[in-house]
């Protein structure tokens, strides 16, 4: 059964995908984490952070698939900075953010990496269940209640992240539908590959208690 998907295009100077994070080194990976999916559209839907459970809706719907057109190359940004309990931040709310925090005698210290020059397409349908419609993420893409970014607050993308429509029954058919070529990553129930291998991916969040949700079986390799 032919089904219609959502297709992302993202693209920035420089993006972060996350990872399992060790300490205060933070890495990327080449292909965004169903937890960096969810949090995006959150944050076009203009969600709260404390919206835990429509989050979670969100995230247990999500059936994708990710190719990439152009390879990015790993930057690496150590960061050093003395922080002060009067420091303010930047938020996409448009208001200043204060820390809780005390101050920091000494340099508060950490790694995070990056994907310069990155390409990466997103296809995208959702499960049945509540919350929004895959035509209001689509929406919200076009008019975000608040500024996107791919990955950290820095990460603006070069263009519009709503690429239009694909086709295609399964994930695997929807990213051959783009009639592009490269590495993709798709769930290991939604096409079969022999030239691809299939392995457990931690990228699930859950979002009610804010801490890492498990794992789940994907298929890595080039489109064939």
């Amino acid at each position: 059964m032919r089904q219609r998907w959502l297709h992302l295009r993202l693209g920035a100077p420089l993006m972060a995908f996350g990872g399992v994070a060790v300490d205060q080194v933070g890495p990327t990976r080449d292909f965004p984490a169903a937890s960096a999916l969810t949090g995006l559209f959150a944050n076009a839907l203009g969600w709260h952070w404390s919206d835990r459970d429509a989050h979670q809706a969100l995230q247990d719907r999500l059936v994708f698939g990710a190719l990439i057109e152009r390879q990015g190359r790993v930057l690496t940004d150590s960061q050093n900075a003395k922080l002060e309990k009067s420091d303010k931040g930047w938020t996409t709310r448009g208001a200043r953010e204060g820390r809780a925090g005390a101050t920091y005698d000494a340099p508060h210290r950490r790694r995070r990496d990056y994907l310069a020059d990155h390409l990466a397409h997103v296809v995208l349908r959702l499960a049945p269940g509540d919350g929004p419609a895959l035509e209001d993420l689509a929406a919200a893409l076009d008019r975000p209640a608040r500024p996107l970014f791919l990955g950290r607050k820095a990460c603006l993308p070069v263009g519009p992240l709503n690429a239009g429509w694909a086709d295609g029954g399964t994930v695997l058919a929807a990213l051959q539908s783009l009639g592009l070529k490269g590495q993709a990553l798709w769930p290991e129930t939604e096409g079969a590959s022999d030239e691809a291998k299939v392995v457990d991916l931690p990228d699930l969040r859950n979002w009610r208690s804010g801490l890492h949700g498990g794992a789940r079986r994907v298929v890595i390799g080039a489109l064939p």
